[in-house]
């Protein structure tokens, strides 16, 4: 339990922080991801401290642009093209007074507080940047996460994974070659059973659910952009497999009932209580004996943090995730401070720790930026208490159900359809109020709306 031994003397209101020494130079406050909380947090830090020359504001990310995580199943259907909503990191810098260093954290020196950079290639592999040494005097990680195939024969060979951009996209275009291919042999053939596509994803989270319910929904658009030998319901056959005994594990049970009920009215197969054992090219094998033909297969049925901090020298839990005070400072490096999904955090209320939502990377991020002002001052750092308001999964053009944690009836309050839909896509537009502002939000609002109208529902090539 979290109450227990280390964190006895943490659960207060606030916590002491070590000063660094005296230094002439700003205080350098490096953060190393750029995903949801990480570039909230440089954002406001280089707005409020970058801008006035109190201190520098660093961001350390392998990639070049930033895609919102919780959209990257929509890319993977092809229900979004990720070159509209990317943030350039270089830009957003440059706007927002902090300063942008690409490459992969390679490893860390604590003692001489320093973070070492990877090298970045182009696509012919000629180097771009050199490996660098970063200093630091504040250190946050937030990595995130990346899947976890729990060392399932075969899983790492012939599961995808849509952590990134790319990936999502290289479903995206195994899902359409498939798709294509089946339609020339469909064309060919007088047997209509002569050939299907079976899709199959692994894990009953919110991603699998989610890209279940938006690849049903691109079966039945391509059908309308000239795969007309398809039947979208007969020949597209999906199947999302959970090793529980219900999909959506975290949330109410009437919540998973309904989720349920509504995919398999969309021809989603739905198998709970069977574990995956074994994967093959063409073929997921569960324990129970299934053996579900697959031509593309797509793991979503865990998480866990980049290796890296398992070589830095920072307690970590079973998952890699750094094991992080009530003020997300590490427990043995008052320095280094974690967030997100590549951090263990405690949450009192329950014996357990804070989960791995965008939910709690926000909450987690505005905290830093009060601590980082707090640590300049010399003063007591604020304790981190999670608020769980509810969760939304979205089933595309087909329906939105979830919970909101209701604070005026004291209890969890379920709610579906439009109101719920219009709550999923608010949480994206509240990100990226909170990177751009009020106006520049409603500006790509808008802007996103008219392009909608005039580009085709799924990307096609």
């Amino acid at each position: 339990m979290w109450l227990n031994g280390i964190f006895m003397e943490t659960m207060t209101h606030s916590a002491t922080v070590l000063k660094s020494p005296p230094s002439t130079r700003p205080h350098r406050i490096v953060v190393v991801g750029g995903g949801a909380g990480g570039l909230e947090l440089v954002t406001r830090l280089g707005d409020q401290l970058g801008k006035q020359g109190q201190a520098q504001i660093i961001l350390v990310d392998s990639a070049a642009t930033h895609l919102w995580k919780p959209l990257l199943h929509e890319v993977a259907a092809g229900s979004m093209d990720p070159n509209t909503h990317q943030l350039e990191y270089i830009a957003q810098a440059r706007w927002h007074h902090f300063e942008f260093q690409q490459g992969e954290m390679l490893d860390l020196d604590r003692v001489n507080r320093k973070l070492v950079v990877g090298a970045v290639l182009d696509d012919d592999r000629h180097p771009i940047l050199p490996e660098r040494h970063i200093p630091y005097d504040t250190l946050v990680l937030a990595i995130g996460s990346v899947t976890n195939f729990f060392g399932v024969p075969g899983a790492a060979e012939h599961a995808m994974a849509i952590d990134t951009v790319s990936q999502a996209e290289h479903v995206r275009k195994r899902i359409l070659a498939a798709c294509m291919r089946t339609q020339t042999r469909l064309a060919e053939s007088e047997d209509a059973s002569a050939s299907k596509v079976n899709l199959v994803i692994i894990g009953g989270g919110a991603t699998g659910v989610e890209l279940a319910a938006e690849l049903r929904n691109t079966a039945q658009v391509l059908s309308a952009y000239g795969l007309h030998q398809l039947d979208p319901r007969r020949d597209i056959q999906i199947a999302l497999v959970e090793a529980g005994p219900r999909i959506l594990p975290p949330l109410p049970e009437r919540i998973a009932t309904e989720t349920t009920r509504l995919l398999q009215a969309l021809d989603i197969q739905v198998l709970t209580g069977d574990k995956v054992v074994e994967l093959r090219s063409n073929a997921v094998l569960t324990a129970s004996g299934n053996v579900l033909a697959s031509d593309l297969t797509v793991w979503a049925g865990g998480i866990k943090v980049p290796a890296v901090l398992g070589r830095v020298g920072l307690p970590t839990n079973s998952l890699g995730q750094v094991i992080v005070s009530p003020t997300l400072q590490s427990i043995t490096d008052p320095d280094i401070f974690a967030l997100g999904d590549c951090a263990s955090c405690p949450w009192p209320a329950t014996g357990k720790s804070v989960p791995p939502r965008a939910q709690a990377a926000h909450q987690q991020a505005s905290l830093l930026v009060k601590s980082m002002h707090r640590r300049l001052a010399g003063k007591n750092l604020p304790v981190f208490t999670y608020r769980d308001h509810g969760s939304l999964i979205s089933l595309g053009n087909f329906d939105t159900v979830g919970n909101l944690m209701g604070r005026l009836v004291g209890r969890s309050v379920k709610i579906q359809g439009f109101f719920a839909r219009l709550l999923y896509l608010s949480l994206y537009r509240q990100h990226q109020m909170a990177l751009h502002g009020l106006l520049r939000m409603l500006l790509d609002t808008v802007a996103q709306w008219l392009r909608q109208r005039t580009m085709p529902r799924v990307k096609l090539h």
